[in-house]
């Protein structure tokens, strides 16, 4: 039986308090690129089509379950006694599983999928190992646990605190990731103990105690430190935010897209960016973006849950929310912000307007100013403005109201009726003109801040 056939458990372990986040919210909850970072972990875990997912959890096992639903077992350590002992809580969970187990933390949450398959593909070479650890070589190999191996076969897996001064200079670390099949690692975690100065079972010591019955364990070594990288700081959550983003705008470059200052530019998980995208500086993309092919984005732009197709031109100082569809090269112009709104083929929005819950018939131009008025307080309300309208700027439309194609709204207007199919609509209180007026008015006014300043 192999890695492609054995059936595969995954164990996250997300017990702990996570005290240096300083924050209300599960540590594994933390957003990079809009996505927690515990989904980041488990997306790449789904391409290897896991059977059963446990995340053990401690502090905040509410959050996660509410977060999780359906998607993973929650296993309860109480109290957090090691990594050995959190994993042992997964034992219920996985009654009756036979086949592999792969063990993750939910604070590393970018280890790939091809990493993840190889540890499995080595778990069933050969040899047979009882345990794979995934080991790491860091710059600084710091307080880590060192892995002491020989072409792939560990001969031993030490503390630092623990370590010679030769073991030290070894720069194998451990990440503390590793695969078993199941029936080994339960047994093996049997065996652990918490004889140490923390009182704690660790999970590391189940390769020691494989060694120690003779059986061959190995270590698969990955290419990318950063892999592996924990997250246990908003400091460190801000670094593996700029790891994100540095790849996922070089993915950008690379596949076709233009961004005038890449630095300046954030992407979410999701973003999808077409060939011959021009991306401006200052731009920010939150989940469920699309970009097809020839898009402009100019700066200072925020997008979110919007899709654009070709040709689409979007800012400056535009904002996309979600639901907003802008079609084949329709234009959002500066300061105009766009939510649950479909915008025709070649509609245009140009300056300082609101365009909600609505839809823009293709080449229609919506002028400056100019609302859709789609909440009452209470309900949200539809605009619909057929093609080729034409509405004036600083106009209110107030929804729920039709504009018919090619109909015209006159600048100022606050239209609350429908508008037929090539109609003029003039909505303007008549002008009142008194003349002197203002004059009078100065007059008064400057004589009073007079007195008011001889009295002072």
């Amino acid at each position: 039986m192999n890695s492609q056939t054995s059936p595969l458990a995954v164990i996250v372990l997300a017990a702990g308090k996570g005290t240096r986040m300083k924050s209300d919210l599960h540590k594994v909850l933390h957003p990079i690129a809009g996505r927690p970072m515990l989904d980041h972990l488990l997306a790449s875990a789904a391409e290897l089509h896991p059977e059963r997912q446990v995340v053990v959890a401690g502090h905040g096992r509410e959050q996660l379950e509410k977060a999780l639903g359906d998607r993973a077992v929650i296993a309860v350590q109480e109290p957090q006694l090691g990594t050995a002992h959190a994993v042992q809580q997964a034992r219920t969970a996985l009654a009756g599983h036979a086949g592999d187990v792969l063990v993750l933390y939910g604070d590393v949450p970018f280890v790939r999928t091809q990493t993840m398959r190889a540890m499995l593909e080595r778990l069933h070479g050969a040899d047979r190992p009882a345990v794979v650890v995934l080991g790491f070589e860091p710059e600084d190999p710091l307080q880590y646990g060192r892995v002491i191996a020989s072409e792939g076969v560990i001969a031993k897996m030490v503390e630092h605190k623990d370590a010679s001064e030769a073991e030290r200079a070894c720069r194998l670390c451990n990440s503390g990731l590793l695969a078993a099949r199941a029936d080994d690692l339960f047994a093996l975690l049997d065996r652990v103990g918490n004889a140490n100065a923390q009182g704690e079972y660790y999970l590391p010591d189940v390769v020691n105690i494989a060694a120690g019955d003779g059986r061959a364990c190995a270590v698969v070594t990955t290419d990318d430190p950063d892999e592996v990288a924990g997250i246990n700081s908003r400091a460190e959550l801000a670094e593996a935010e700029a790891r994100w983003q540095q790849r996922r705008r070089r993915q950008a470059m690379d596949d076709g897209a233009t961004l005038v200052a890449p630095e300046t530019v954030w992407f979410a998980w999701d973003t999808k960016l077409g060939r011959d995208v021009l991306v401006e500086p200052n731009v920010f993309f939150g989940p469920g973006v699309t970009v097809a092919d020839g898009v402009t984005i100019r700066a200072f732009c925020h997008i979110e849950g919007a899709s654009l197709a070709g040709g689409v031109e979007v800012g400056p100082y535009a904002r996309l929310r979600l639901g907003a569809v802008l079609q084949e090269k329709a234009k959002v112009g500066n300061f105009v912000e766009v939510k649950k709104a479909v915008l025709g083929p070649g509609a245009k929005a140009s300056h300082l307007s609101y365009i909600g819950d609505a839809e823009v018939g293709a080449g229609a131009n919506i002028g400056a100013g100019t609302i859709t008025c789609n909440y009452d307080g209470y309900f949200k309300y539809k605009t619909v403005i057929g093609e080729r309208a034409f509405i004036g700027s600083n106009s209110a439309l107030i929804a729920p109201v039709r504009i018919g194609a090619d109909a015209i709204v006159a600048a100022g207007s606050a239209v609350s009726r429908d508008v037929a199919d090539g109609e003029l609509r003039l909505v303007r209180a008549e002008q009142l003109v008194k003349p002197g007026w203002a004059d009078r008015f100065h007059d008064m006014m400057k004589k009073k801040k007079a007195e008011k300043k001889d009295k002072a």
